[in-house]
């Protein structure tokens, strides 16, 4: 779990015996499992938040993407729409305004 093999455990066990005593060491040890199970609990939940929050943000992405090739694609329509219009000679790109004098 935390690199902490059996030996080690041991000598933790031993030592919160001497410390806390025979009687009270059960009632510690119950408390300290229901906290860590708390904690796993709320990292556990902050884990999902943050997995969530990057699946909205690569899905936004996606979505921009995809909204920039379809306004590039529009782009592309219209310049081939302009360019057909200029080989028929439909090309009002240069037409004067009524009222102007060029």
């Amino acid at each position: 779990m935390f690199g902490i093999g059996m030996p080690e455990l041991l000598v933790i066990a031993v030592v919160a015996l001497l410390v806390v005593g025979p009687k009270k060491l059960p009632d510690i040890a119950k408390a300290l499992g229901k906290g860590l199970a708390e904690f796993r609990r709320a990292a556990d939940g902050a884990t999902e938040t943050i997995k969530e929050t990057l699946k909205t943000d690569e899905l936004k992405k996606d979505m921009d993407g995809i909204k920039d090739a379809l306004l590039h694609e529009k782009d592309e329509e219209t310049t081939d729409d302009d360019q057909t219009q200029k080989k028929n000679g439909n090309d009002t790109s240069h037409t004067a305004n009524p009222g102007s004098h060029d």
